[in-house]
């Protein structure tokens, strides 16, 4: 869920919210389309970002005014070989905004998702951790965001690389929590 500040949301619909998403996915009508095709370092992708203010068959959903979908394509070579995906997306908002203004805010939802949420997933293994009990999730949470503000407070640009250059011994974390 995208949280926008007072009242208003932007939120992804997922398949935990199976009723309000098989809803979407049946009654959405594109009023506005927009489209944004970018290239480069060996991919191309294409997103097509419509709007929908019809919701009168929508389950009434808390200060609801508009449905999203992002159709996304992209093409990107891998190995010498071009992979090719699709994927369609839907959200829901609380207000009413120009077309262009609300695919810019999902574009950089998800720059804040590729740069922490997988940095958390990929390289520090939070969707593989087994911790469950009490607070530990939480508590595990804070300590593996703490240390990516430390990489960055100290300059590092990889994550993975600060991570494996913490593990090297004592007096590299000591350096970098700035201890004697």
């Amino acid at each position: 869920m995208i949280v926008e500040s007072g009242n208003h949301y932007l939120g992804a619909l997922k398949g935990n919210q199976g009723n309000l998403l098989k809803a979407v996915e049946a009654y959405f009508v594109p009023q506005q389309v927009h489209i944004d095709v970018s290239e480069g370092h060996g991919r191309w992708e294409k997103r097509v970002v419509s709007l929908c203010q019809q919701i009168e068959n929508i389950r009434p959903w808390p200060g609801l005014k508009t449905l999203i979908r992002v159709e996304s394509e992209r093409r990107f070579k891998v190995g010498g070989h071009e992979r090719y995906s699709k994927e369609t997306r839907y959200y829901v908002a609380s207000f009413i905004e120009p077309i262009a203004k609300i695919a810019d805010r999902i574009r950089g939802y998800w720059g804040v998702e590729n740069k922490v949420h997988y940095v958390r997933d990929v390289t520090q293994g939070e969707d593989a951790s087994r911790i469950r009990m009490y607070q530990l999730p939480q508590i595990f949470a804070v300590a593996r965001n703490f240390a990516l503000n430390i990489y960055r407070d100290n300059a590092f640009v990889n994550m993975a690389q600060a991570q494996r250059c913490c593990q090297f011994g004592l007096g590299t974390l000591k350096r970098i929590f700035r201890m004697k």
